[in-house]
């Protein structure tokens, strides 16, 4: 192998280590499995304001997302025709689909693009998001009714969206 060769190769060994190490933090859970749902309070002028005791006893999934993500597209359309239909009038059962760095009046308007049925909740400056992950989306973290952490995702596949519901149905037992 030439010098030049030499030089590139260790350059992308250098540029691939650098990113992996990168990429491990920006996956780091801020919350883990067993963990306590955080006291998180949602104000929206359109769905309420949503408190930690609104939650209590309850299983909640909680969905961050961002109207710009292609995954997150994939993932609501999929709440939208599968799961929301099912759980929607489940007493035991609150959605909480938040919107990361949207407001009020953007995740308005998305919704009557988009024509979804369930709320979405505004997180303008990520102080929702922030207690979850530092980055990367779509994220969803179901809590059984005690408020512990069973389950959750990162990124969208049919699979692993077949995977929550799963874990949705074992929750509400």
């Amino acid at each position: 192998m030439n010098p030049i060769h030499k030089s590139i190769v260790m350059l992308l060994a250098v540029i691939l280590t650098a990113f992996n190490g990168v990429a491990q933090t920006a996956n780091k859970e801020k919350i883990n499995k067993g963990d306590a749902l955080p006291a998180i309070e949602l104000k929206s002028e359109v769905y309420g304001n949503v408190r930690p005791a609104d939650l209590k006893g309850k299983v909640v999934l909680v969905s961050l997302f961002a109207t710009w993500c292609g995954p997150c597209q994939k993932e609501l359309a999929e709440v939208k025709s599968t799961l929301w239909p099912k759980y929607k009038d489940c007493k035991d059962f609150r959605l909480l689909v938040i919107g990361r760095e949207h407001t009020d009046e953007q995740l308005q308007k998305y919704n009557e693009k988009k024509q979804f049925e369930f709320p979405l909740y505004p997180d303008p400056k990520r102080e929702v998001f922030s207690l979850f992950a530092d980055q990367i989306i779509p994220r969803s973290y179901l809590f059984d009714k005690s408020g512990q952490l069973i389950y959750s995702s990162l990124g969208y596949t049919p699979e692993e969206f077949q995977q929550l519901l799963e874990q949705i149905e074992k929750a509400l037992q």
